[in-house]
């Protein structure tokens, strides 16, 4: 989600232990039971913060479960892996996590399976089950989902003599020269540290290649990965994009030049319809999307996206039916599609997404879901991959993509 990822935290007071884990969640004598949540702020500021979501349900919650409390506490995106790897490492779990999946603490056996926290274990959205997913047991649950589609400026598009989308990479660089030549950024690139893997994915894609081959092998510098980037450098050459791709984010950057109608085209998942509102630059009828386009046409095997929604285990069995409790009730199909309208993005249970195949903006986002691929799920991919091509891998389109691509897939490989 941004990934773009989600999320939103539950702290715990003690930590939990191998064994005979307990999460910082209390319980009194009087049989009273408190959870902490620790998540990801999904808002632009105070008017929209995530806290404000979380707080209102676990209000909603404890008027209905009156021994049970929910303590919310919210992370912004920017901060959120470095705040949230530092708190599981110094052991101070919360019972309940939202936002990234980390596998290595389902494989630790520090989280519980999603049959044991939800009454409905099938709930979520098939496609991302496996993601979600080690040695065969589900470990969390989609709770926020997102597809990726090219936006495309139809006033810039007109204004440069262009009547459709394009479809293939040709006719990106072609439509891209007729909207420089009219004063647009032709394609916008965000390849900085927020989101590099979500842009290098779907232009990936275009040319038949990815992350890994189908055997789960790690493939960063594959022939196909190359040409990508080689096209790319070319059009950052050419001055089809911005100069310096690698210090453009999607939030900050490409998704407010859209808003502003300073670019023609751009891959963005459904919340930038809700940073083009908020800009009131271009009306609904100003923009449209289409499918990614490719090297040689359209790609319909786009980017899927889920940020999860996780338990840690606790040997108090109180305080876990109380965890199965309030999931229940958060993860209810009016609670899912509230957070998808806030903040622009889809639900994770597929009760809630089937119910806007109809909706104009995600309902087209939603019809995607079943044909799209998602990142690697390894702990090798959330702790070491990741982490290097959000900071390297935009280098590649200004300097030496055959090496740039070379040395992450050497750190790729280097620990298999």
């Amino acid at each position: 989600m941004k990934h773009r990822k989600l999320a939103i935290a539950v702290t715990v007071a003690s930590a939990l232990v191998l064994g005979g884990c307990s999460s910082s969640g209390s319980k009194s004598n009087d049989g009273t039971v408190t959870l902490h949540l620790t998540g990801a702020d999904y808002g632009s500021g105070q008017s929209n913060t995530t806290q404000t979501y979380w707080q209102n349900i676990a209000t909603a919650f404890h008027k209905q479960n009156p021994k049970i409390t929910v303590d919310v506490d919210t992370i912004n995106w920017t901060d959120y892996d470095t705040k949230v790897k530092t708190q599981l490492q110094n052991h101070n779990y919360p019972d309940i996590l939202q936002g990234e999946f980390f596998p290595q603490y389902a494989t630790d056996g520090l989280t519980m399976p999603v049959s044991e926290i939800v009454s409905n274990p099938n709930m979520g959205i098939a496609t991302f089950k496996s993601g979600f997913s080690v040695n065969g047991a589900q470990y969390a649950l989609p709770f926020t989902t997102s597809a990726r589609a090219l936006f495309y400026n139809k006033k810039a598009f007109a204004d440069a003599g262009l009547a459709t989308a394009p479809t293939t990479w040709a006719e990106v660089e072609s439509d891209a020269k007729a909207l420089k030549a009219k004063g647009y950024t032709g394609f916008a690139l965000p390849l900085g540290p927020e989101e590099a893997q979500a842009e290098s994915y779907l232009w990936m894609l275009g040319n038949g290649g990815g992350w890994q081959d189908a055997s789960g092998h790690y493939v960063i510098n594959s022939s196909e990965n190359i040409a990508t980037f080689q096209f790319l450098k070319e059009l950052t050459k050419d001055g089809l994009t911005v100069p310096n791709p690698a210090t453009y984010n999607r939030t900050a950057d490409s998704a407010a030049d859209f808003a502003a109608g300073k670019v023609g085209m751009e891959f963005n998942g459904p919340f930038l319809t809700q940073t083009i509102a908020a800009a009131k630059k271009l009306s609904t009828d100003d923009y449209a999307t289409a499918a990614i386009p490719g090297r040689t046409g359209q790609v319909f095997k786009t980017l899927g996206v889920a940020d999860a929604i996780q338990a840690f285990k606790t040997s108090d069995a109180t305080k876990k039916a109380a965890i199965k409790s309030f999931l229940d009730f958060a993860l209810n199909d009016a609670n899912q599609l509230a957070f998808a309208k806030e903040y622009a993005l889809l639900p994770g249970s597929q009760s809630a997404a089937d119910t806007l195949d109809s909706d104009p903006v995600l309902g087209t986002f939603v019809k995607t879901l079943p044909n799209t691929v998602q990142f690697p799920s390894s702990a090798n991919w959330t702790a070491t991959v990741l982490p290097a091509v959000k900071q390297n891998i935009g280098t590649a389109v200004t300097g030496d993509p055959a090496k740039v691509l070379g040395d992450l897939q050497h750190t790729a490989t280097s620990g298999s």
